[in-house]
């Protein structure tokens, strides 16, 4: 009763708070890692069939005034909209580690500094690997979900991935950090230093035209193959994109 009841409240959360519904097939899952609690949104119906996974941004880990939170839950919704509308047999929302869930381990660095260090994505890889086996996966990374799915990919080849979709992906963060004068992220692994793995798995980038968070130069600085990059006219880093969800759906 109490699991039913937490679970209650959560659902409430998300469709109060951020204005989105949780379709009845989507089951809500916590997923148990060394080191952390992965909250996460499962719709599987064939075993066998792929599992499309989708992976949560940086989420609320600053305020306007740029300080860190308290808590990185995101306030946004496209991640969760791409996975509740994707007809695909197996569909997963995976979010990051302390979203949603805060495991004793969670402390600000996780969401700042150490975002990407390698605990957190040792963490997004156990999630995985224990939803999905064997079986072939399709990774979709929003922002700061893409350095998790390309390091989960490349630093961690046991996963059967079949393919990587990237939105405002965050390919290089100390390429990010140096274009807006931040501070590096000194404390986390870089996608960077796996650009030759990277580049072996099937890949797409979609950029927002307007997107002055992750401004498409400096996805086309990675890539460099402007064949795998589509420019989404109007997009913001979180606006716009509803034109190609029904693409992303299509990927199978």
């Amino acid at each position: 009763m109490k699991n039913l009841i937490e679970m209650f409240l959560l659902v409430l959360f998300l469709t109060g708070c951020s204005s989105i519904t949780v379709p009845a097939d989507f089951a809500y899952k916590e997923v148990e890692t060394r080191d952390f609690t992965i909250a996460s949104w499962q719709k599987v119906t064939n075993l066998t069939a792929p599992y499309k996974i989708y992976i949560e941004g940086d989420g609320y880990a600053f305020n306007a005034q740029g300080k860190a939170t308290q808590d990185p839950t995101p306030r946004g919704t496209l991640v969760r909209e791409l996975a509740f509308g994707d007809n695909s047999p197996n569909v997963i929302y995976l979010s990051r580690p302390c979203q949603y869930v805060k495991s004793p381990i969670c402390s600000k660095r996780h969401w700042t500094t150490a975002r990407f260090a390698p605990e957190i994505i040792n963490a997004e890889y156990e999630a995985i690997k224990q939803i999905v086996g064997n079986n072939p996966v399709i990774l979709i990374g929003f922002s700061g979900g893409t350095q998790i799915a390309g390091l989960v990919a490349t630093a961690k080849p046991e996963l059967n991935v079949k393919k990587i979709i990237i939105i405002a992906g965050n390919l290089d963060h100390l390429a990010w950090t140096q274009y807006h004068n931040l501070p590096p992220l000194n404390e986390s692994m870089n996608l960077e230093s796996y650009r030759n793995q990277f580049t072996k798995i099937p890949q797409i980038h979609y950029v927002g035209s307007d997107d002055t968070v992750i401004p498409p130069v400096l996805v086309r600085e990675f890539v460099g193959n402007n064949d795998l990059i589509v420019e989404v006219k109007g997009a913001t880093h979180n606006t716009g994109w509803e034109v190609i969800y029904n693409k992303i759906w299509n990927e199978k």
